[in-house]
């Protein structure tokens, strides 16, 4: 059977560095940082004592319309900032919801964590106050899955329900899980994405003891997320979510949307390989499987959005995949890690950095990858230093490796 043809017609996301796209695109563009020093709990013990926090947003004001408070209230912080997220990208994609057919439209999002934050606080009340202080949707609220359960509630879609988790490579799974769909006729559109709220006492801890994320720039917090950089130490944990509206082609022309581009290639594998620490071999191979699937070759990708987590081993071993994927072209292809200035979303890092290749494409613009001040001599591609570059790109890359040897590695067309 012929594969259907996918397109993206709806973009919505949360950062640190705004709310929606038309706020953060440009301060993307501009080279800005998103990381600052810890609000949410006092970090001054901690090891790492930074983060990319979203300090504007309030679920009552911000949700209105789409959730009531009551539900506000039972839903984790992850499952908020994708509902954010999700209804810019539904306005964007302007979804006659009336009209679609429910039982063939899905929802497939990617998570990383459970609801830590909810979590954190449930047991806190259970140590200090005991049992009757644990509330009845402590856990509910937690749950992974009810990410895409309350999406699917809201808008009435009756088709795929679905959570992915792959880790760090959560958010490029579930967009290729919706691409399959569509693809497999199985659905004519699909809201996916990813969402994350990792940012918490325990989870900054426990990243700390780990040595995984950067403890060196805590009175700099905007230098720290460095990829590629010498003095790259880690990286820096941050919040968010991006929601992409994934459409078959005729659907989408049937009733004229706008398009923003068309996902032609999608791959997943394993390292196979350690839990944390990075391979050469499974990346590259993704990438690999990804060009295959989308009936190109290395010569034809004009730039690549890296997962470039601005950790030692994985910026290094990622410029090796690169190489070892692309051979020869590896160095005429920019590559850039916009990780620099969102930092580390985890679960939402595929979706929203699929969203910045994607807008890469729509404006012929590749973002930067800042404080690339002194390059390590082993991370030796075009990087796009500290400064956006006009450039004409028709088809563009964006990888994803998480913890596990989880890799994704998606196509994207203009």
């Amino acid at each position: 059977m012929q594969k259907r043809r996918v397109v993206v017609t709806g973009l919505g996301m949360i950062t640190a560095l705004g709310k929606g796209v038309k706020e953060t695109w440009p301060r993307i563009l501009a080279g800005e940082s998103g990381i600052s020093k810890i609000t949410r709990f006092d970090a001054t013990r901690y090891k790492s004592q930074i983060a990319g926090e979203i300090n504007d947003f309030n679920p009552e004001i911000d949700l209105a319309g789409i959730i009531g408070k009551k539900e506000i209230k039972r839903i984790d912080r992850f499952i908020q900032l994708s509902l954010s997220a999700t209804d810019e990208a539904v306005r964007d994609a302007q979804l006659p919801l009336e009209m679609l057919n429910a039982s063939r439209v899905g929802v497939c999002m990617g998570v990383g964590y459970v609801g830590i934050t909810r979590l954190s606080e449930a047991i806190e009340r259970l140590i200090v106050s005991g049992p009757e202080k644990v509330g009845p949707f402590d856990i509910l609220a937690t749950l992974p899955n009810l990410v895409s359960g309350y999406i699917s509630i809201i808008y009435g879609f009756k088709g795929l329900n679905l959570t992915v988790d792959a880790a760090c490579a959560s958010g490029t799974h579930a967009i290729g899980e919706a691409l399959r769909s569509i693809q497999q006729n199985e659905a004519d559109v699909v809201i996916t994405g990813g969402t994350e709220a990792p940012i918490s006492a325990i989870g900054i801890a426990s990243f700390g003891k780990m040595g995984a994320i950067s403890t060196k720039w805590n009175e700099q917090p905007q230098k720290a997320s460095r990829p590629f950089d010498r003095q790259r130490d880690g990286f820096v944990l941050a919040e968010g979510a991006g929601t992409l509206i994934l459409e078959e082609l005729e659907h989408a022309l049937s009733r004229n949307a706008k398009i923003y581009c068309e996902i032609v290639g999608f791959a997943r594998n394993s390292d196979a390989k350690h839990i944390t620490e990075p391979s050469v071999e499974g990346p590259a191979n993704c990438m690999k499987l990804a060009l295959e699937d989308a009936d190109l070759q290395p010569m034809d990708v004009q730039y690549i959005n890296a997962h470039g987590t601005s950790t030692p081993i994985g910026d290094e071993n990622e410029t090796k995949a690169i190489k070892e994927a692309f051979g020869k072209s590896a160095y005429d292809i920019p590559v850039s890690s916009t990780k620099s200035m969102t930092g580390h979303l985890i679960g939402a890092s595929g979706a929203i950095e699929a969203i910045f290749t994607i807008l890469a494409l729509r404006d012929n613009v590749l973002p930067p990858t800042i404080n690339l001040e002194n390059p390590d001599e082993e991370c030796d591609l075009d990087y796009v230093p500290n400064q956006a570059r006009r450039a004409k790109i028709k088809i563009a890359l964006s990888n994803s490796f998480g913890f596990g040897g989880a890799n994704g590695t998606l196509v994207f067309l203009k």
